[in-house]
Protein backbone atom coordinates (compact mmCIF):
# COMPACT_ATOMS: atom_id res chain seq x y z
CA UNK A 1 0.00 0.00 0.00
CA UNK A 2 2.30 2.80 1.06
CA UNK A 3 4.54 2.11 -2.23
CA UNK A 4 1.72 3.74 -4.41
CA UNK A 5 2.68 7.09 -2.44
CA UNK A 6 6.35 6.96 -2.56
CA UNK A 7 6.74 8.87 -5.89
CA UNK A 8 4.33 11.32 -4.81
CA UNK A 9 5.98 12.09 -1.44
CA UNK A 10 9.27 12.30 -2.59
CA UNK A 11 7.76 14.86 -5.38
CA UNK A 12 6.28 16.49 -2.44
CA UNK A 13 9.62 16.78 0.07
CA UNK A 14 12.12 17.70 -3.21
CA UNK A 15 9.67 19.84 -4.18
CA UNK A 16 9.40 21.43 -0.88
CA UNK A 17 13.52 21.57 -0.41
CA UNK A 18 13.39 23.64 -3.89
CA UNK A 19 10.89 26.31 -2.97
CA UNK A 20 12.99 26.41 0.83
CA UNK A 21 16.21 27.20 -1.76
CA UNK A 22 14.73 29.56 -3.82
CA UNK A 23 12.66 31.02 -1.28
CA UNK A 24 16.04 31.82 0.94
CA UNK A 25 17.83 33.10 -2.02
CA UNK A 26 15.27 35.96 -2.25
CA UNK A 27 13.03 34.54 -5.27
CA UNK A 28 9.60 33.67 -3.13
CA UNK A 29 7.55 34.21 -6.64
CA UNK A 30 9.82 31.46 -7.95
CA UNK A 31 9.55 29.14 -4.81
CA UNK A 32 5.95 29.13 -5.01
CA UNK A 33 5.82 28.53 -8.42
CA UNK A 34 7.89 25.66 -8.10
CA UNK A 35 6.29 23.86 -5.12
CA UNK A 36 3.11 24.52 -7.26
CA UNK A 37 4.64 22.70 -9.94
CA UNK A 38 6.12 19.62 -7.93
CA UNK A 39 2.60 19.43 -5.97
CA UNK A 40 0.79 19.20 -9.28
CA UNK A 41 3.31 16.51 -10.62
CA UNK A 42 2.64 14.27 -7.23
CA UNK A 43 -0.97 14.56 -7.48
CA UNK A 44 -0.94 13.37 -11.46
CA UNK A 45 1.56 10.39 -9.96
CA UNK A 46 -0.65 9.37 -6.89
CA UNK A 47 -3.79 6.90 -7.14
CA UNK A 48 -6.02 10.33 -6.73
CA UNK A 49 -6.20 10.61 -10.29
CA UNK A 50 -7.61 7.34 -11.60
CA UNK A 51 -11.17 6.49 -10.69
CA UNK A 52 -11.56 4.34 -7.50
CA UNK A 53 -10.05 0.66 -8.19
CA UNK A 54 -12.06 -2.63 -7.35
CA UNK A 55 -10.27 -6.20 -7.24
CA UNK A 56 -9.98 -8.35 -10.24
CA UNK A 57 -12.81 -10.65 -9.53
CA UNK A 58 -14.93 -7.88 -8.75
CA UNK A 59 -14.09 -5.97 -12.18
CA UNK A 60 -14.56 -9.09 -13.97
CA UNK A 61 -18.20 -9.74 -12.48
CA UNK A 62 -19.57 -6.00 -13.52
CA UNK A 63 -17.95 -6.44 -16.86
CA UNK A 64 -19.94 -9.18 -17.23
CA UNK A 65 -23.09 -7.35 -16.14
CA UNK A 66 -22.74 -3.97 -18.04
CA UNK A 67 -19.95 -5.05 -20.46
CA UNK A 68 -17.67 -2.32 -19.76
CA UNK A 69 -13.92 -2.83 -20.11
CA UNK A 70 -11.16 -3.72 -17.70
CA UNK A 71 -8.19 -1.63 -17.05
CA UNK A 72 -5.35 -3.09 -15.26
CA UNK A 73 -3.34 0.08 -14.13
CA UNK A 74 -0.87 0.89 -11.54
CA UNK A 75 0.32 4.03 -9.91
CA UNK A 76 3.62 5.88 -11.62
CA UNK A 77 3.31 3.97 -15.10
CA UNK A 78 3.31 7.00 -17.62
CA UNK A 79 0.93 5.17 -20.33
CA UNK A 80 -1.50 4.61 -17.13
CA UNK A 81 -1.29 8.39 -17.00
CA UNK A 82 -1.88 8.87 -20.74
CA UNK A 83 -4.40 6.52 -21.02
CA UNK A 84 -6.47 8.18 -17.79
CA UNK A 85 -5.59 11.38 -19.13
CA UNK A 86 -6.70 11.32 -22.60
CA UNK A 87 -10.28 9.58 -21.81
CA UNK A 88 -11.21 12.49 -19.44
CA UNK A 89 -14.18 12.06 -17.96
CA UNK A 90 -14.78 8.50 -20.04
CA UNK A 91 -12.71 6.88 -17.54
CA UNK A 92 -15.46 6.47 -15.03
CA UNK A 93 -17.19 4.24 -17.06
CA UNK A 94 -14.32 1.40 -16.95
CA UNK A 95 -13.32 -0.75 -14.06
CA UNK A 96 -9.66 -0.35 -12.89
CA UNK A 97 -8.18 -2.41 -11.17
CA UNK A 98 -4.42 -1.81 -9.24
CA UNK A 99 -2.04 -4.39 -9.48
CA UNK A 100 -0.08 -3.11 -6.69
CA UNK A 101 -3.20 -3.55 -4.45
CA UNK A 102 -4.35 -6.66 -6.14
CA UNK A 103 -2.18 -10.04 -6.55
CA UNK A 104 -5.16 -11.39 -8.59
CA UNK A 105 -5.22 -8.63 -10.96
CA UNK A 106 -1.26 -8.70 -11.12
CA UNK A 107 -1.43 -12.28 -11.84
CA UNK A 108 -3.98 -11.64 -14.31
CA UNK A 109 -1.58 -9.34 -16.61
CA UNK A 110 1.36 -11.30 -15.74
CA UNK A 111 -0.82 -14.15 -17.36
CA UNK A 112 -1.99 -12.40 -21.01
CA UNK A 113 2.06 -10.97 -21.29
CA UNK A 114 4.56 -13.37 -21.15
CA UNK A 115 5.20 -13.15 -17.74
CA UNK A 116 5.40 -8.93 -17.46
CA UNK A 117 2.81 -7.06 -15.38
CA UNK A 118 2.44 -4.60 -18.46
CA UNK A 119 0.12 -2.15 -17.94
CA UNK A 120 -2.59 -1.18 -18.93
CA UNK A 121 -3.64 -3.74 -19.87
CA UNK A 122 -7.27 -3.42 -20.87
CA UNK A 123 -9.90 -6.63 -21.68
CA UNK A 124 -12.65 -6.07 -23.57
CA UNK A 125 -14.97 -9.26 -23.91
CA UNK A 126 -12.23 -11.11 -21.81
CA UNK A 127 -9.37 -10.58 -24.33
CA UNK A 128 -6.56 -8.73 -23.46
CA UNK A 129 -5.23 -5.40 -25.60
CA UNK A 130 -1.79 -4.29 -23.91
CA UNK A 131 -1.03 -0.78 -23.90
CA UNK A 132 -3.73 -0.06 -26.64
CA UNK A 133 -4.19 3.56 -28.55
CA UNK A 134 -6.10 5.79 -25.89
CA UNK A 135 -7.70 6.80 -28.72
CA UNK A 136 -9.17 3.63 -30.03
CA UNK A 137 -10.46 3.11 -26.16
CA UNK A 138 -12.05 6.39 -26.21
CA UNK A 139 -13.68 5.15 -29.40
CA UNK A 140 -14.69 2.14 -27.65
CA UNK A 141 -16.85 3.69 -24.96
CA UNK A 142 -18.71 6.03 -27.43
CA UNK A 143 -19.81 2.45 -29.18
CA UNK A 144 -18.02 3.47 -32.45
CA UNK A 145 -15.61 0.88 -32.18
CA UNK A 146 -15.22 -2.83 -31.79
CA UNK A 147 -12.60 -5.04 -30.25
CA UNK A 148 -9.80 -5.56 -32.30
CA UNK A 149 -6.74 -7.98 -31.58
CA UNK A 150 -3.37 -5.62 -31.01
Amino acid sequence: MMRVWVLPLLLVFCGAGVAAGWWSGGSPGAAVVGLVVFVGLAWLCSPLVFPRSVGAQEARRLSALDGRPVVFWRPGCTYCMRLRIRLGRRARHLHWVDIWRDPAGAAAVRAVNEGNETVPTVFVDGRPHTNPDPAWVRELLGGRARPTPT
